[in-house]
């Protein structure tokens, strides 16, 4: 049996996700049973509810990038750009818990933890996320819907 890189990366990514989410959820339960209000930081939540999505999503981009019929070194680069912004943010959510910042990282004065971020940098890398993300995903299921083997209306 043989699997594209793109395919083989995503597979990959999934399984660091899932442990990522699964670790952090550990980390969650952590701090709600030494607090009294029993919550954790919310970052902590959202990179916990993040890696575990995102871990799902990649099993998706596996499969699209399998199905795709465009070169398979585009199909990676797609994949691994997509991967690559699911990466930075949940790294994000982490910092912003670990240095115990902001419960809103795009509240306005934007921070990592209390260490002041340039607006124009916060929209920038929004900017690029939003573009990435969907940009890649878009071309992964374009590959995908040319494959006839994916065509139930014919």
């Amino acid at each position: 049996m043989t699997i594209s890189s793109a395919s083989a990366f995503a597979v990959i990514s999934a399984g660091i996700f899932l442990l990522v989410g699964l670790f952090s959820g550990l980390w969650k339960f952590l701090q709600m049973w030494r607090s009294e209000q029993g919550l954790a930081h919310p970052y902590v939540d959202i990179a916990h509810r993040a890696s575990l999505l995102y871990g799902f999503a990649c099993i998706t981009l596996a499969v699209l990038a399998h199905f795709s019929t465009f070169h398979p070194e585009r199909n990676l680069f797609a994949v691994a750009i997509v991967i690559a912004f699911f990466a930075l943010a949940v790294a994000g959510y982490l910092m912003q818990a670990a240095l115990k910042g902001p419960d809103n990282q795009l509240r306005q004065p934007h921070k990592m933890g209390k260490h002041p971020m340039p607006r124009a940098g916060v929209a920038a890398f929004m900017v690029a996320l939003v573009l990435a993300e969907i940009g890649g995903t878009l071309y992964l299921f374009a590959g995908a819907l040319q494959n006839p083997l994916l065509r139930f209306w014919s």
